[in-house]
């Protein structure tokens, strides 16, 4: 890809909400088509379509799937190409994210989280490698810094994180050199909404970056912009946007 993201296609996954949503605005106002990918969140996800529709018409459409079914992704690929004509970029967004202390696991919680932290990203990547390599495109992961510093009482999840760095090097070699690959790790920009982290935990963590300071969901936007669009030269890596975390941890 070049300098602009005009008449480029990007599938986002988990595009309905919070980080996933905010990408979606930024690479749309690049001037990229959006595939907007949801689950659960209709709502959500077609009133980011009219948004984004209004400001350019036709420029959206939301597409809906469960990535644990991964014999069902190639169809989300070709639907996705079908009403496009073109694929261009791919961003692996959707994520889930819960504690699993040791001594509590289970098979569902490992089907869950490595199946959306893991799976649905190789076997997405592997559907769109083909439209991709026509179209010289690329693929973007979101990570997390605990990929390399794991978090206390979520073993499986930072286990999932860590194997999706690896496939994003991994891919970065099987799908080079007509597609880039590669991953961003974000520090704290959004706390999980369970409430899981209180005013206490929050301020702790955001202690611990150098900039001390939370992050923005543009922050993580705007570095998926950059790799889709104007990092031709930049393949197999795990950028960190995280405030200098990752650097303290």
């Amino acid at each position: 890809m070049g300098t602009s993201l005009q008449d480029k296609t990007v599938l986002v996954t988990g595009a309905a909400r919070r980080v996933g949503a905010e990408i979606a605005r930024v690479l749309h106002a690049e001037g990229a088509s959006l595939a907007l990918h949801y689950r659960r969140a209709a709502a959500e996800a077609q009133a980011l379509v009219a948004e984004l529709n209004a400001a350019r018409p036709g420029s959206a459409l939301a597409f809906q799937a469960d990535l644990l079914e991964t014999d069902h992704l190639p169809r989300l690929v070709e639907e996705v190409v079908s009403h496009y004509g073109r694929l261009d970029g791919l961003v692996n967004n959707a994520s889930s994210f819960f504690p699993t202390p040791v001594g509590r696991i289970g098979q569902r919680d490992w089907n869950d989280l490595i199946g959306t932290n893991l799976k649905a990203p190789l076997f997405l990547a592997q559907a769109a490698a083909p439209h991709l390599a026509t179209a010289r495109g690329a693929i973007v992961n979101i990570s997390d810094i605990h990929a390399g510093r794991p978090l206390k009482n979520y073993p499986l999840y930072c286990a999932a994180k860590a194997a999706l760095d690896g496939l994003t090097r991994a891919l970065a070699l099987e799908l080079g050199p007509h597609v880039r690959v590669n991953a961003i790790a974000p520090g704290p920009i959004l706390w999980p909404e369970d409430g899981s982290f209180d005013a206490a935990a929050q301020a702790n963590v955001i202690s611990r970056t150098l900039l001390k300071r939370g992050g923005d969901p543009a922050d993580i936007a705007r570095t998926v912009r950059f790799l889709l669009a104007d990092a031709p030269y930049v393949t197999g890596q795990v950028i960190a946007v995280d405030g200098g975390r990752s650097v303290v941890l």
